[in-house]
């Protein structure tokens, strides 16, 4: 568990290309955390009103009542807001924090549950403690529920039009004609995932023919089994020409 601290979660595809995304310093994860636990006791103050109605009637059950809802809270907040915003809460959306799978396949809902479930041991004995320390010792960063649930926390990095326009160019994208299929395309795809294949296009030139085409075609076929593009949309294109009219709808098209 105890190693070298990386900076980067390095991922390596079947044909040994590897990619990085930069990992989220334990510092930056205590303020996201600061954001939702006042997120939390903002919900439950407005909260409190019901249940001071409620203790008119009986103090004891608004006392039980008011406790079950602080567990589901601060608990299913998390793992809600997570899987709505696909690895994302409130306070790591400020600091364009994200949760995503160790070895970048998508995110799936048993992670955060098991990552969000945990919370109450990181929480020990207070404050986050256990879960800072373990954060602190561990390469990449993890708390109990990341090893537990196989997830990592990465820095998402806004990626700005100029630097698109070098990758993509003024190149047609037949997905412009399907917006419907474009808009279930950018709902299926996983930031973290769209970020390997905007990687892949960024560093094409430095893969031989042999690599390269491979390296597409693996990024393309995993692609295809995240949304069924219609034909004519994907009629003629190769491996590379696909992945990157994902890239441009995930990235560009959407803004």
């Amino acid at each position: 568990m105890i190693g070298q601290r990386q900076n980067q979660l390095i991922i390596q595809t079947q044909e040994g290309v590897r990619f990085s995304l930069p990992l989220a310093s334990p510092v930056t994860r205590l303020v996201a955390l600061v954001l939702d636990l006042a997120t939390i006791t903002a919900i439950m103050s407005v909260l409190g009103i019901a249940f001071t109605l409620m203790s008119l009637v009986s103090a004891d059950v608004a006392a039980a009542f008011y406790a079950l809802t602080y567990f589901v809270m601060s608990i299913g907040y998390f793992i809600f807001m997570e899987w709505k915003w696909r690895g994302q809460t409130l306070g790591k959306r400020v600091m364009k924090l994200r949760v995503m799978d160790e070895q970048g396949l998508r995110l799936r809902g048993n992670q955060l549950i098991i990552r969000n479930l945990l919370r109450f041991v990181d929480s020990l004995p207070v404050f986050y403690f256990v879960g800072g320390v373990v954060c602190l010792l561990t390469r990449r960063s993890q708390r109990l529920g990341d090893l537990a649930g196989g997830t990592v926390v990465i820095r998402h990095v806004d990626v700005r039009a100029p630097a698109l326009q070098q990758i993509l160019g003024d190149k047609y994208n037949s997905f412009r004609d399907h917006p419907n299929a474009e808009a279930t395309l950018r709902q299926s795809i996983d930031p973290g995932e769209a970020e390997i294949a905007l990687q892949a296009l960024r560093r094409r030139n430095e893969f031989d023919p042999l690599e390269r085409t491979r390296l597409f075609r693996e990024i393309a076929d995993y692609l295809k089994t995240r949304v069924k593009m219609p034909p004519s949309a994907v009629f003629g294109l190769t491996d590379e020409q696909f992945v990157r009219n994902c890239v441009d709808t995930l990235y560009r098209a959407a803004k």
